[in-house]
C-alpha cells in the first residue's frame, strides 16, 4: 500500500512502487519513479525522471533532482537523469543535480548516508557505502569511490576522483585526486596524511592486504622522489597485490593530467 498525505503534489506520470510513503508537502514532478519501501518525509522536492531504488529515507526538505546550478541554464533547459540505488539515507536539506547532458546521468549507489545540507553536483558518481557528513560540498563532474568517508565541511573542486576507503578531515579543500586506502586533510592543496586504517578494517581486508598497503604508501609517500617515479617503481615491484595496484594505477592515471584530476581530461 502506498501512502501519501493530502498535501502532496504528485505528477499522474510519476511511479510509486508498493510501501512508499509520501509526507506532507512533497513534490514528485513528471517521469519519476520510486522503489518499494522509501519515504519521503515533509516538504521533500523530487525533480523530473528522478529513479530512486528501494528502502531510502529522505529526510525534511530535500531537493532531489533540481536543476544543475550552471550559469545560462535556463530552468525548462533540458537535462540528464539522476539514478539513486537502495538504502540511502539521505538526511535533511541535502540536494542532488542531475547531469547537465541529455542521455547521461548523475549516479548515486546503495548503502550511503549523506549528511545535512549536503550538495552533490551534476554528473558525479557517488558508489556504495559512502560517508558525506554535515555540509560535504561536492562540485559537478566528481567521483567517490565505495566506502569513502568526508568529514564535516570538505570540498571537492570539480572532476576529482577520491579513491575506495578514503578519509578526508573536516574542511579540507580537495582539488587533485586522492588515491585508495589514504588520509587526506589540508586545505588547497590537501596533504595524505596515512593509511586509513579504520576504513581497511571496515571494509574486511585481511591483515596481510593491510600491511600490503601499508608498505606500499611507505614506499610511495615517505621514501623521497617524485609521487610519479616512486609509483612506476612499486608498478615493477613482484607480486604488487591487486588493492596495491589500485593505488598506483590512480597515481598513474592522476599525472596525466596537469592539475592532477583525471576526468578532467574527458572535460570537452
Amino acid at each position: 500500500m502506498v501512502q501519501v498525505h493530502p498535501s502532496a503534489v504528485i505528477d499522474r506520470d510519476a511511479h510509486l512502487a508498493e510501501g512508499v510513503v509520501i509526507g506532507p508537502n512533497c513534490v514528485i514532478d513528471a517521469g519519476v519513479s520510486i522503489g518499494t519501501g522509501t519515504a519521503l518525509d515533509a516538504n521533500v522536492v523530487i525533480g523530473k525522471d528522478v529513479t530512486i531504488g528501494s528502502g531510502n529515507h529522505f529526510f525534511a526538505n530535500c531537493v532531489i533532482g533540481g536543476t544543475p546550478q550552471i550559469l545560462g541554464l535556463s530552468l525548462d533547459c533540458e537535462t540528464g537523469g539522476l539514478v539513486i540505488g537502495d538504502n540511502n539515507l539521505i538526511r535533511e536539506q541535502v540536494t542532488i543535480h542531475p547531469s547537465i547532458c541529455p542521455g547521461r546521468c548523475t549516479k548515486v549507489g546503495s548503502d550511503n548516508l549523506f549528511m545535512i545540507g549536503v550538495h552533490i553536483g551534476h554528473d558525479c558518481v557517488i558508489e556504495d557505502k559512502v560517508v558525506l557528513s554535515n555540509y560535504v560540498q561536492i562540485s559537478g563532474h566528481c567521483k567517490i569511490e565505495e566506502g569513502v568517508w568526508l568529514s564535516g565541511m570538505v570540498l571537492l573542486h570539480q572532476f576529482v576522483t577520491i579513491g575506495k576507503w578514503c578519509y578526508a578531515a573536516g574542511m579540507a579543500g580537495i582539488n587533485h585526486d586522492v588515491p585508495p586506502f589514504l588520509i587526506v586533510s589540508g586545505h588547497y592543496p590537501p596533504r595524505v596524511r596515512g593509511v586509513n586504517k579504520r576504513g581497511l578494517a571496515r571494509a574486511g581486508f585481511s591483515e596481510q592486504q593491510q600491511q600490503a598497503i601499508i608498505e606500499a604508501y611507505k614506499k610511495l609517500y615517505r621514501q623521497g622522489g617524485t609521487l610519479a617515479e616512486n609509483a612506476r617503481a612499486v608498478a615493477e615491484g613482484d607480486g604488487i597485490d591487486e588493492n596495491v595496484r589500485a593505488m598506483v594505477e590512480a597515481i598513474t592515471r592522476s599525472s596525466q593530467q596537469r592539475f592532477g584530476r583525471y576526468l578532467e581530461t574527458f572535460r570537452h
